[in-house]
């Protein structure tokens, strides 16, 4: 199962990957499809991280899937930072990167002003961008009170793309996100992980 102890991964509903994303692989369609295609093609290069997935989700009671997926959004897992020694999301303004490792943590100080841990690649790090998830999980807990278990995970997987401040409405949950699709595309990623690569 997908279950953790914030809910079950494949029992959120998702829309899946919008145009903006998919266009990043060059696909010519979106949703859920364009999501599971982006993340079969993260799939060999993941496999190099999957015991340390694996353990970290065990730790934090996270579906190994869900971090598998956020890994493939947010890094390409390691595809799209390698060369830049784990950094990502230039800032020209701040001639600096604004995000680190393989789960891209903020490290911005006028957005999440998190300090790197560990190598980019490293467990230490997985640990680090899971409770940054649990946080943003719990934060939406107790914002929306009356959420399902699984909207609320769905909710924090939102959040942690762009601050709980920004999760107004279950409905819009994406609104602010990152090509308004994140979480419905972290989700939708998770969900293929999860159904075909037993993660």
């Amino acid at each position: 199962m997908g279950n953790s102890g914030y809910g079950d991964i494949m029992k959120v509903e998702t829309s899946g990957a919008s145009k903006e994303t998919a266009k990043q692989d060059g696909l010519n369609y979106s949703g859920k499809k364009a999501s599971h295609t982006m993340a079969k093609t993260d799939a060999e290069r993941m496999e190099e991280y999957r015991s340390m997935i694996n353990r970290v989700g065990e730790k934090y009671e996270i579906a190994p899937a869900l971090i598998a997926a956020i890994i493939s959004r947010e890094s390409r897992a390691g595809n799209t930072i390698k060369s830049q020694g784990g950094w990502g999301d230039y800032n020209p303004g701040r001639r600096a990167h604004n995000a680190w490792g393989l789960m891209q943590v903020d490290v911005n100080p006028d957005g999440g002003g998190h300090t790197k841990r560990g190598d980019w690649d490293s467990e230490e790090h997985l640990c680090q961008g899971t409770e940054i998830l649990v946080h943003f999980i719990k934060r939406i807990r107790d914002k929306f009170p009356d959420w399902s278990t699984e909207q609320k995970l769905k909710g924090g997987i939102a959040a942690y793309n762009m601050g709980d401040g920004n999760v107004d409405s279950y409905g819009k949950v994406d609104k602010k996100t990152t090509g308004e699709d994140y979480s419905n595309d972290v989700v939708a990623r998770a969900q293929w992980y999860k159904n075909n690569d037993d993660y």
